[in-house]
């Protein structure tokens, strides 16, 4: 098993314990694809809820340029959700794992079927 399919497993099962979410592997293994070689560094993978900055810049880089919503509180609003769904404790906020909750939330999977 590659390195990648490890992650999309873990993915997965983080999904399934952290955020009481099945889910979709076809989208999961895409949004996971999406995110790059950030997957395979420490820092880069996740996502802290913490970091106003970081935040920011999964608002434009990733709801407006990537997933072509437009800006309003909403897009801050879903941020806040995913970030309790998978608990404000919770350190590994895995970035793929983030990054498919926005999606769907959004319904904004025909994205990735491009």
């Amino acid at each position: 098993m590659s390195k990648r399919d490890e992650l999309i497993e873990l993915y997965a099962k983080e999904l399934k314990e952290k955020a009481g979410v099945t889910p979709d592997m076809d989208l999961l293994r895409k949004v996971t694809i999406g995110c790059g070689p950030s997957i395979y560094n420490k820092d880069a993978s996740t996502v802290s809820g913490s970091d106003p900055k970081e935040l920011e810049t999964v608002k434009k880089n990733y709801l407006i340029k990537k997933l072509g919503l437009k800006d309003s509180p909403k897009l801050d609003e879903a941020i806040q959700e995913v970030i309790e769904q998978l608990g404000k404790s919770n350190r590994n906020k895995y970035r793929a794992i983030f990054y498919y909750l926005l999606c769907v939330k959004f319904d904004k999977a025909d994205v990735y079927n491009k």
